[in-house]
């Protein structure tokens, strides 16, 4: 007898629909599985047959073929099982499965017939919708994360013979809800907070203008100075996210496999912090069927990287595409999958390879520009503020007072964030994501302005893209403070930081 039942595979963050077929017929005694399976696929012939004897089910005699269509997609991953174990009843006719057109069936079985958590189930619930289907059939650990998706019945199963039971129709599961809402209630970060920082104002005033415009930021300072301390807190003046962006932010880390159990979304923005001896599979995402890498996981969010010059260049340099389009393309024998990056960067460094600012250095001039020169030009130009972080002196350290704490902070970024949502219409996103016609557009100067940016351009030597920056940082600077066009202290103090990186470098 044949039967089918409907499952889906992972092709980057994004799940196609996959049929799986079972036929049993006489014929010698064995168990072919064809498709294009992977090893992991293959071997749950043997977790199936298995669990279906641990649950009290007969296996049939003869031969038993395991299609899993379209046979040109490869299948990778345990999520099968679950699936192929249901199909085989019904050829088996030890199930009815009348429901069995109405629901997509993901997960895991265990060698006793329980049913474990997958990878990927909110991409795979948003297919599933998208063709119409009723409901999907998930692990128990993975019901909040597919019930976040509207319009679709989530039946959370958690063994063998509960789910034939459901399909079956002789026994009823409640669907899985969720409230959403309650979720984005408790998504701000309150285990960092700015009011634990003393002192380094100008650098807060940084980090306030990179939050409010979602701009990319470099600190530069000796050890000690609190550059790690303050990047840590970034996230907690940034705006809410909103449900879209949860759910683009949630689908990356599902299909990474990264979600607890029984977690409906990613609430909070994303904080990324890789180490220096990453790889550029590892920040991109690589692998023969490519994974997200560090880069994607912090869409939405931050990525903050350490001692920047300790990364090696070339895996400094494969940022440049994603910083400058928003995604990242990758291309393997697999074929080219495009990952969403949109995230900011926050980089750390010390000035020179001891430590120490160049006028106290004991390295040598040359080794200092070595040092330095493993950060290129062209990606340097694509951070829109670089700020130094000097020493913190006694008494500030000493005061008993605490600064401002970030939920103050975090009302004029959201304020300054709502001018901008009410300028873009959600696209682009935020000012650093400005498009040169937007830049043309909205960050008009008077002739005193004009000719100010025009001096420091030729003083310092900058490139065009820095000219963009300057002005999309001047936007971001002028929401701040409620300003309709750019005025001449907008666009000094964007150029400010700019200066001290273009001090350092030099």
């Amino acid at each position: 007898m044949l039967s089918r039942v409907h499952a889906a595979a992972l092709r980057g963050v994004d799940a196609l629909p996959v049929e799986v077929e079972v036929h049993v017929g006489p014929g010698e005694e064995r168990i072919v599985v064809v498709g294009l399976p992977d090893a992991a696929v293959r071997e749950s012939v043997e977790r199936v047959s298995t669990a279906l004897t641990s649950s009290g089910y007969r296996l049939p005699p003869g031969k038993t073929t395991i299609n899993l269509a379209p046979a040109d997609l490869r299948k990778e991953g345990p999520s099968f099982d679950l699936a192929i174990a249901l199909a085989w009843l019904i050829a088996n006719q030890q199930s009815n499965g009348e429901f069995s057109e109405d629901y997509t069936i993901i997960g895991e079985l265990a060698l006793t017939g329980e049913i474990r958590r997958v990878k990927g189930v909110l991409p795979i619930a948003l297919m599933a919708k998208a063709q119409d289907r009723l409901g999907i059939l998930v692990p128990d650990d993975n019901a909040a994360e597919a019930a976040v998706v509207d319009g679709l019945e989530v039946i959370a199963v958690k063994n063998l013979r509960e789910a034939a039971s459901f399909l079956s129709g002789t026994s009823l599961i409640t669907p899985t809800l969720i409230n959403t809402k309650a979720i984005f209630e408790n998504q701000v970060d309150t285990e960092h907070d700015f009011n634990e920082v003393k002192g380094q104002e100008t650098v807060k005033r940084a980090l306030e203008i990179a939050a409010a415009g979602g701009h990319n930021l470099i600190l530069i300072g000796p050890p000690g100075t609190g550059k790690s301390m303050l990047a840590q807190r970034l996230r907690s003046i940034l705006p809410p996210l909103t449900l879209n962006e949860a759910l683009e932010t949630t689908r990356i880390h599902s299909v990474a496999g990264l979600l607890k159990p029984h977690q409906a979304l990613v609430s909070q923005r994303p904080f990324r912090s890789p180490h220096h001896t990453a790889s550029d599979a590892g920040l991109l995402g690589g692998s023969i069927n490519p994974s997200p890498g560090e880069i994607s996981l912090s869409h939405h969010g931050v990525m903050f990287l350490d001692e920047l010059p300790e990364f090696r260049r070339g895996v400094l340099e494969t940022m440049r595409q994603p910083l400058e389009e928003g995604h990242v393309t990758i291309s393997r024998a697999a074929g080219t999958m495009t990952f969403p990056a949109e995230f900011m960067l926050i980089a750390a460094m010390n000035p020179t390879p001891d430590g120490k600012m160049p006028d106290e250095s004991r390295s040598s001039p040359r080794e200092i520009q070595n040092y330095l020169g493993r950060i290129s030009g062209p990606l340097l130009d694509r951070i829109d503020l670089h700020v130094e972080v000097p020493p913190v002196n006694f008494r500030e350290l000493d005061a008993e007072t605490e600064g401002e704490p970030s939920k103050e902070i975090r009302k004029r970024v959201m304020e300054a964030r709502g001018q901008q949502y009410r300028r873009w219409k959600g696209n682009p996103t935020c000012n650093a994501r400005m498009q040169p016609k937007d830049i043309k557009k909205y960050c008009t100067m008077d002739k005193e302005t004009r000719d100010l940016l025009r001096a420091a351009m030729e003083e310092l030597t900058l490139s065009a893209r820095a000219y963009d920056r300057i002005l999309k940082v001047s936007r971001t600077i002028a929401d701040l403070n409620g300003a309709e066009s750019l005025k001449t202290e907008h666009v000094s103090e964007a150029i400010q930081y700019r200066t001290l990186d273009r001090q350092i470098w030099t």
